[in-house]
């Protein structure tokens, strides 16, 4: 970044775009979605059509080549409509990224037009019942036979699982940890594939999450991107991408609680007066506004690092990824103070809000993992 603390012009008008896209498209009726358990996928294609589906694919894919600080500022912007919209977004950039980063071109050809467009949504299958934050303890076996893999074993909290057109899952076709891990691209109409009931949550409703269910499921080797027993490596290369995108849905979740609960409070009439008007409600809103303001400048930071390939960017990341989530959390629970009771009633969006970014520090590692990568990396120098 050429000024670490202004937008270019370009930058301005993507997120100027992603502003408008969503006061359009997803504000007037993510509460809706989020009631209904409904899965937007009408929005996804429309999102698709101003590139959002492959934001930091290569032009040469067919994709729009942009950094991972554009990549925030759209999914920032998304989020202050719905989080669990935007973060489902996110997930399906990490997917297409990782075909057009370490596919062939041949694997290129079949998945990425489809993914680029939203044409078909591609879902990120790592996690396990037992392999959370010890991702390199998965189980999922991928046991070669001819021409085919067979594969057997299960992915939980899959986002997008049941409903969503291609899965890039990480497997295990050798015995050691991490290097026996390697990384298909999977269609949901493959035989031996199946899924879960879609899991009950506390909120990202509007985003299904089920289990993969692999039983001796056939799927071509031509299907494999790179080499075996590369896989866990690009799924680490993915998350820090993925952690600035969370980081960034919690910024703009945080972000619209605040500006409802500024608007909220200049209305509200306590002892006669505006509870604006009270000393309490503005450090509250003073301290809000400041944490919001920090995560911001340590993710923007932290995004750059990752779009030059920095040799700390995933140690900014981390940094970035745990700051944002907790800092956007603690805001949406002050706005939600503020609401009074009102803020516990869904007639107001703060608690939808309350509920989706409570997920943010658990997913794409969770903050007690995030620590442990600074930690590491502050004490490896």
């Amino acid at each position: 970044m050429t000024d670490q603390f202004q937008l270019t012009d370009d930058q301005l008008a993507i997120q100027d775009m992603a502003r408008k896209f969503t006061a359009d498209r997803i504000t007037p009726f993510a509460a809706e979605w989020d009631e209904k358990s409904h899965y937007p996928v009408d929005v996804w294609k429309a999102a698709g059509e101003l590139g959002f589906g492959a934001i930091y694919v290569s032009e040469e894919s067919g994709g729009i080549g942009l950094g991972r600080l554009e990549a925030a500022l759209i999914m920032e912007a998304m989020a202050y409509g719905c989080p669990a919209t935007s973060a489902y977004i996110s997930i399906h950039n990490m997917a297409a990224w990782m075909i057009d980063r370490f596919g062939g071109a041949q694997i290129k050809a079949r998945f990425l037009p489809n993914l680029v467009s939203m044409e078909k949504i591609a879902s990120y299958c790592l996690t396990e019942p037992g392999s959370g934050s010890d991702a390199a303890a998965l189980k999922t076996t991928a046991r070669k036979d001819g021409d085919h893999y067979i594969l057997n074993g299960t992915k939980q909290f899959i986002s997008g699982a049941g409903v969503n057109d291609i899965y890039v899952c990480m497997v295990r076709t050798g015995e050691e940890k991490a290097k026996g891990i390697s990384c298909l691209v999977i269609g949901k109409d493959t035989p031996g594939l199946s899924f879960g009931a879609p899991e009950k949550k506390l909120g990202w409703n509007a985003s299904p999450t089920a289990q993969v269910i692999f039983e001796d499921c056939r799927v071509p080797v031509e299907n494999l991107v790179g080499a075996e027993g590369d896989g866990f490596r690009f799924a680490m290369a993915g998350l820090d991408g993925g952690r600035l995108n969370i980081g960034a849905c919690s910024l703009g979740g945080a972000q619209r609680c605040l500006d409802e609960a500024i608007a909220y409070t200049k209305d509200r009439q306590q002892f006669g007066q505006p509870i604006a008007d009270f000393q309490n409600t503005q450090f509250m809103l003073a301290d809000m506004a400041t944490d919001l303001e920090a995560a911001r400048a340590l993710l923007y930071m932290a995004a750059a690092k990752v779009t030059a390939n920095a040799p700390d960017k995933s140690r900014f990341s981390a940094m970035a990824k745990r700051l944002a989530t907790d800092s956007g959390s603690k805001i949406v629970n002050d706005a939600l103070q503020l609401f009074g009771g009102y803020g516990y009633l869904k007639d107001y969006p703060i608690e939808r809000f309350w509920r989706d970014l409570r997920v943010h520090s658990i997913l794409e590692g969770t903050n007690q993992v995030m620590r442990m990568i600074v930690g590491r990396d502050l004490l490896r120098q």
